[in-house]
């Protein structure tokens, strides 16, 4: 199949399931973005996309399109090697024109990978998957399931989960900035005025999604001074 047994056809793997991830970590930071001005309004949204069918259809449909990013970078990053071979022990000065982040995109992903996992166990696993249990007739406390405010700010009050979450969007930054031009480059925008262009949008638009999840992160942690709780 074109899709796996060809270079191109990996690529435009990539770039699709890259694209259709950028898509959502949009939506999740104009989501996050509520709990700044209501934390009502905010619950309400946790609420509606619970464990209802068509929030556990997209996320089944997010976990597939993330694993098969994922065993492409590293189907990809392997095929570069092996192609390289002995070469990339040879070179001593950093070639012209690379970006320190598309030399790392590897190292990158393995860190917003850590990231995600992080994030998982703090709030999926407090969230939606209590109340897909709790459908499915386990036993469980479903009682702060949908109160998303409530677990945004337990786990911004402690300082070190501030830095781990600054550091992850720091990863994933250099991660989009590249990542964002290069899927538009393998998709075919890849003369050389359109190029220069999508990469200055793409650095603008990954700076807008970090600024957005990084800004939730730091006024909870704030907000958790104010109020004496911060660990």
């Amino acid at each position: 199949m074109w899709l796996s047994n060809s270079s191109v056809g990996r690529k435009v793997v990539m770039s699709v399931t890259g694209l259709a991830l950028i898509l959502f970590l949009t939506f999740h930071m104009a989501m996050n973005l509520v709990a700044l001005v209501s934390a009502e309004g905010y619950n309400m949204i946790c609420e509606f996309l619970g464990a209802n069918w068509y929030a556990l259809v997209a996320t089944a449909g997010l976990a597939a399109l993330f694993v098969i990013h994922i065993i492409y970078a590293f189907w990809l990053t392997m095929q570069n090697r092996r192609a390289r071979g002995n070469i990339r022990y040879e070179v001593t000065a950093k070639p012209k024109n690379v970006e320190w982040s598309s030399q790392n995109m590897l190292v990158l992903g393995i860190i917003v990978i850590v990231g995600l996992g992080l994030h998982f166990a703090q709030f999926w696993a407090k969230m939606q998957l209590p109340e897909l249990m709790h459908k499915l007739g386990a036993e469980v406390d479903v009682t702060n399931a949908a109160n998303g405010a409530f677990h945004i700010q337990a786990t911004f009050s402690c300082w070190i989960n501030v830095v781990l979450y600054l550091v992850w969007l720091a990863a994933l930054w250099f991660h989009l900035t590249h990542g964002f031009w290069s899927a538009l480059q393998s998709l075919g925008w890849n003369n050389q005025t359109w190029i220069k262009r999508w990469k200055c949008v793409s650095d603008i638009y990954a700076t807008i999604i970090v600024l957005g999840f990084a800004a939730v992160v730091i006024a909870f942690f704030i907000k958790s001074l104010c109020c004496g709780a911060a660990c």
